[in-house]
This record gives structure tokens, C-alpha cells and sequence, in this order.
């Protein structure tokens, strides 16, 4: 007698498309995603980056399944066991070598993060190398964290799960931005996740989230001139300086990519010019981080004071909202706390992240995933709202960690 057929999780739109390819390999469960761009009249369907995150999942799982519609706008995902860099399974020197293509508008971080869900379910660790002229490391204008946010304000929240950031390593060979007209990249990030669990520790972050201490970050320059990093530095610690004593903010030049122009004469060119900041506010409280990220239009005609006055205005901004974790770092939280064992986490969380776009679709997909839905009530002081999530116990079905 064959086994019952596994119904599909049936869901429209372009919107969070990573998130739920992650919750699918998750739990198991196949996908159809339909009405992808469906009414757009140059470029209908998945876009470049969806198609090379389609790509890198292929790479990083062992029996994964998916079919394209011809226009693009419908896929069907049959999810396969997460393998990692694991020898056989297409690693070679157990590193998964992924290129982005130039067309490729988004920022490394939207690979990394959903890369990051899947890493600590792996059968063996998740070694992936980005390369290629699609990859900016830099904050984009699409919303994309840096690479610095993310190692600094993503990161170490995986250690509240009992998955030990001490192991985990990103390594940036080679900066880049998006460029004049966002045609840049040709950076190069390493991603080294050797943190696989059995099952994630429940979260309990519903104390008051404390106050800031110390603000560290990165000043990054690519290809101008260095002087921009100091100036950004100077017009962020300006408005900061008032409200922390303890600042630190780092200054990071490299030479623009050279890489081949394209043309017949062999000649090669720069791209990945820009420059912009990053700034993370460490709480007294275990685990509490926000984070902000400003990057130089790709149209120009923003002086780098203008940048570091803004980085530092929207730092202030997310540590207002309140709350134990930032509207960046919700949905990493979130998705952790409903795969991790089945008992309730509680989370401290702020009135305007909770209600963002991004958060309530987190909430629709990991209910059509089958995990409950969250407990909602007021916390005692300063208007925060306390979530109840239940895990649904997703463990590492592939590899057995003691």
C-alpha cells in the first residue's frame, strides 16, 4: 500500500518568497506558489534572484524537487533532506560555490538570512561560498541588511537558541555595492555555519529589554575615497555621542572589483562603487541588539555626512520601537521560536514591528505550515506586546547531535 500523497501548502504572490521555500523544506511540506508577478509587462514572473535562490537550495539539499511554469509566474516545490556542504552532495572541498548572477539586484543577506534557518537542520555544515557579479555585501535600497548588520545583529541571536554563534563564521574576501545605477557586485562572502542541533531551545525574551550601553559599527568605502568613512563616522557620532559614551565604529576601505568590461578588447573595469554604514546598539540585557544600515543612493548626489546623520536618526528610530529584537531580526526569532521544541517561548516584542507587513505574513505562512498561532497580550510597562509562540518540534532528521 503506497504511502498518502502530502496535500500541497497553496499560497499566491511574490512576497516573502524565501521565507516560505524555507518553511517548506522545514516541515516537509510541498509548496505551490502561483500569481508570481503575474501583471507585470516587462518582467512577469520569478525575478533573477528568486531564480538563483531556487538555485542555491538545490544545492544545499539532496532529493528537492521544483517546477517553473513557462511564463514564470507559477512554481511547484517538493522539499528534499538539507544536506549542507556534506561530501557527495556536490560540495567540492566541502564548500558549496554559489554564483549570483549580474542581473542580480538584491544584497548577499537575502541569501544568507534563509540560509541561516536552514543551516543549523543540516546533515553536515553549511559551507557556502558567494561569488560571482551579482553579489553586493553592502546595504541595498531594496531593504537588504550589510554584511556587517548581519554578522553583528543577526548572528549571535542564534546562541539564545542553544545553537552556538562561537561557530559560526562569515568571512567577506571582497567588498562591494550596488554601483552607479545598481549594476554592481562582484563581491566575495563565505559563510561558514558549523552550529547543527538536535532541536532548538525554547526562547524566553519577555524581560524589560534594558538600556543601550554601547553602539559599535562599520564605516565601509568601496572603490572612493577613503575620507568618506571618517566623515560618516564624525556626522553619526554628532547625534549619538549625547546618548552613549561608549562608541566604536570601525572604518573599512577596499579597491573597487575589477572585472572583464564585456567587450571584444579583453579590457576589464571597476564596479561595486559606493560606500555607506552600519550601526549596532548593544543593550544590557543578554541578546537585545538593534541594528541600522544606510548605503549611498546608486543614483549619487548624497555627501557621506548626509549618510551618517541618517544611519544614526534611523538607529535611534528602531531603539524607540521598543522591544527585545529589531523589525530585522523578527523573523529570524520568530521562525527559530515556532521550529524549536514543542513548549511555549515567549518574546518581548514592539507594537510597531508586530504590526509591519513582513511580520504579520511571517504569521499567515507559518500557520499555513501547520504551527499554531501566536498568544497575544500587553506587557506590563511601556506599551511592548508579549508573543507566545508554540514550537512544533521540527528536529535534525539528518544528523544526530549529542
Amino acid at each position: 500500500m503506497s504511502a498518502p500523497k502530502t496535500e500541497f501548502v497553496k499560497l499566491t504572490g511574490h512576497r516573502s518568497f524565501t521565507q516560505r521555500l524555507v518553511l517548506s523544506t522545514l516541515t516537509g511540506r510541498p509548496v505551490h506558489i502561483s500569481k508570481i508577478r503575474p501583471s507585470s509587462p516587462t518582467e512577469p514572473g520569478l525575478a533573477p534572484h528568486e531564480v538563483s535562490f531556487l538555485r542555491l537550495l538545490e544545492a544545499v539539499t539532496n532529493g528537492s524537487s521544483m517546477q517553473i511554469s513557462y511564463t514564470g509566474t507559477t512554481i511547484t516545490y517538493q522539499p528534499g533532506l538539507i544536506t549542507g556542504a556534506a561530501p557527495g552532495y556536490g560540495a567540492s572541498g566541502g564548500v558549496v560555490g554559489h554564483t549570483l548572477p549580474a542581473t542580480c539586484r538584491r544584497g548577499v543577506t537575502y541569501f544568507l538570512l534563509p540560509l541561516c534557518l536552514l543551516a543549523p537542520f543540516s546533515k553536515s555544515h553549511m559551507n557556502v561560498r558567494f561569488s560571482g557579479p551579482g553579489v553586493i555585501t553592502s546595504a541595498t535600497e531594496s531593504g537588504d541588511l550589510s554584511v556587517d548588520s548581519f554578522r553583528t545583529a543577526i548572528l549571535p541571536l542564534y546562541d539564545l537558541f542553544g545553537i552556538p554563534a562561537a561557530r559560526i563564521e562569515l568571512r567577506v574576501l571582497q567588498r562591494s555595492c550596488a554601483g552607479p545605477k545598481a549594476t554592481g557586485g562582484a563581491g566575495i562572502v563565505e559563510l561558514r555555519f558549523a552550529s547543527q542541533v538536535r532541536l532548538p531551545k525554547t526562547l524566553h525574551l519577555n524581560r524589560h529589554p534594558g538600556r543601550i550601553r554601547r553602539i559599535r559599527g562599520v564605516a565601509y568605502s568601496t572603490g572612493v575615497s577613503a575620507s568618506n568613512n571618517a566623515r560618516m563616522i564624525h556626522s553619526a557620532r554628532e547625534i549619538l555621542n549625547p546618548f552613549v559614551s561608549d562608541i566604536h565604529v570601525a572604518a573599512q576601505y577596499d579597491q573597487a572589483p575589477l572585472v572583464a568590461a564585456g567587450d571584444k578588447t579583453g579590457s576589464k573595469r571597476r564596479m561595486g562603487i559606493g560606500f555607506g554604514l552600519s550601526l549596532v546598539a548593544e543593550s544590557s540585557a543578554v541578546g537585545v541588539l538593534y541594528s541600522a544600515d544606510v548605503v549611498a543612493p546608486s543614483e549619487g548626489g548624497v555627501v557621506p555626512e548626509d549618510i551618517g546623520k541618517q544611519c544614526a536618526y534611523q538607529l535611534l528610530e528602531t531603539i524607540s520601537r521598543g522591544g527585545c529584537v529589531s523589525g530585522a531580526a523578527a523573523g529570524t526569532v520568530l521562525t527559530l521560536m515556532a521550529m524549536g521544541s514543542e513548549d511555549v517561548g515567549r518574546l518581548r516584542i514592539g507594537r510597531d514591528v508586530i504590526g509591519a507587513e513582513e511580520t504579520i505574513g511571517l504569521a499567515r505562512d507559518l500557520k499555513a505550515f501547520g504551527a499554531s498561532s501566536w498568544g497575544l497580550r500587553d506587557a506590563e510597562d511601556e506599551g511592548d506586546i508579549i508573543i507566545s509562540v508554540k514550537g512544533i518540534g521540527i528536529g535534525n532528521v539528518g544528523r544526530k547531535v549529542a
